[in-house]
């Protein structure tokens, strides 16, 4: 006979499975609080005041929490409760985003709060094969500013445009930073770092820093598109990353079915050449020419990757050749959007990268676009991290390992440090 199908829900079947999923209970509230009773605990977490004691007594010999001297409330007589609190200095994980702007580092305790970062414009060196060491140089110099050890630091995770094995720690190719190709970040940080040094695309990391630290958090369904020079994507689907068979997901530039006739610009995919900001150089040079202005027309096209600064300067003025370009672009775009519904179907769809910086018009434009779609759009939004999602999604990525791991030693490639 049949019986009801099971619901699948944990259920603690070893002692040393149920040690961790408690454990993890009792983390997740003490990194939420400033301190903790060993009732509150219990409480929060549901489990009894012996388990939870067993717990801080493990994580008490490894570090991570502090036994705190009592509080005595006023007017109440008795022993006081004893509290504890998370140590989130016990260790440190690094983020970093290095693409051909700019090179970006932060460290991170182990709570996620950020204790120092740096920025270092890139320009012309994002091609020299001295990038690798201006990395590590500044890597060493913000452990320095912030008096850490490289012992201290648990993780580290390094975002970068192209296409990446993350299982591999290998940049399999990156056409605008060449020199990053290969396993040659994870070989430069190694030298300066002692924990793994995790790679991962940037538009992945973008999608899991917005998760977290952008106003979409809790959202379960997610996709965050940066629209610039090449168009992609990061997918959050039912609160988890999603990257594909291939590590793939989300290249939306070669949607192929899109963008008519458009012969690809090399190292970009057709969707991307038909609607990147480089189109969009094309069309207001296309709508200035049909207003009569040939010159202009002829200056913008020779003007090279800065013509779209004095784009948008004409579509903030209010420019009508610019504002028509404009309108035309998201028209353009707007089939992606549509692409992004009906396969994805996420809850918001977070705009990043160069053409969000045309700010609240470029969702207008877009909503209009979309009304006469049969299925209802996701809601739109303009990132308000930009760039920055990408290493606030590189520090929760080594949160995240350090984290599974336990803490422990089995995630460091030397014995120092916690376990």
């Amino acid at each position: 006979m049949g019986g009801a199908v099971m619901p699948d829900i944990p259920v603690a079947v070893t002692s040393r499975f149920m040690r961790e999923v408690n454990t993890t209970a009792v983390l997740a509230h003490l990194r939420a609080v400033e301190r903790a009773s060993v009732s509150g605990l219990a409480a929060a977490t549901g489990l009894s005041r012996q388990a939870v004691t067993r717990v801080l007594d493990e994580l008490h010999n490894i570090g991570l929490v502090e036994t705190l001297p009592p509080e005595r409330a006023g007017g109440r007589s008795g022993r006081p409760a004893q509290s504890v609190r998370f140590r989130a200095e016990a260790g440190y994980v690094v983020g970093a985003l290095i693409d051909p702007q700019e090179l970006h580092l932060a460290v991170a305790d182990l709570r996620g709060s950020i204790v120092t970062d740096t920025r270092i414009p890139l320009g012309a060196l994002a091609q020299d094969q001295h990038v690798l060491d201006l990395l590590v140089a500044e890597a060493a110099a913000l452990l320095d500013r912030a008096g850490l050890t490289a012992d201290q630091v648990f993780s580290a995770t390094v975002g970068t445009p192209g296409i990446v094995d993350p299982g591999a720690g290998v940049v399999s190719a990156v056409p605008s930073m060449p020199v990053l190709t290969g396993d040659v970040l994870v070989q430069a940080l190694g030298r300066l770092l002692i924990c793994p040094v995790h790679l991962d695309n940037d538009l992945k990391l973008a999608a899991r820093g917005e998760q977290w630290k952008g106003p979409e958090t809790g959202v379960r369904h997610l996709v965050v598109v940066h629209w610039g020079v090449r168009v992609g994507a990061g997918v959050v689907i039912d609160g988890a990353l999603y990257r594909g068979a291939s590590n793939d997901a989300g290249e939306l530039g070669f949607l192929d079915v899109l963008g008519g006739d458009v012969t690809p610009e090399p190292g970009l995919g057709r969707f991307e050449t038909w609607c990147g900001v480089r189109a969009l150089v094309r069309l207001v040079a296309e709508e200035v020419d049909a207003c009569g202005d040939r010159p202009g027309a002829d200056v913008l096209r020779g003007m090279g990757e800065t013509a779209f600064e004095t784009v948008l300067d004409g579509i903030s003025g209010g420019s009508q050749a610019h504002v028509a370009a404009l309108h035309r672009l998201t028209r353009r775009f707007a089939h992606g959007l549509v692409a992004i519904r009906a396969l994805l179907d996420p809850e918001v769809v977070v705009l990043s990268g160069p053409l969000a910086r045309v700010g609240p018009p470029l969702l207008e434009l877009l909503h209009e676009a979309l009304d006469d779609q049969a299925l209802a759009p996701p809601r739109l939004e303009l990132s308000v991290l930009g760039r920055d999602a990408v290493v606030h999604g590189a520090l929760r990525h080594g949160l995240d390992r350090v984290e599974s791991s336990g803490y422990l030693a089995t995630e460091r490639r030397s014995p120092t440090g916690i376990g």
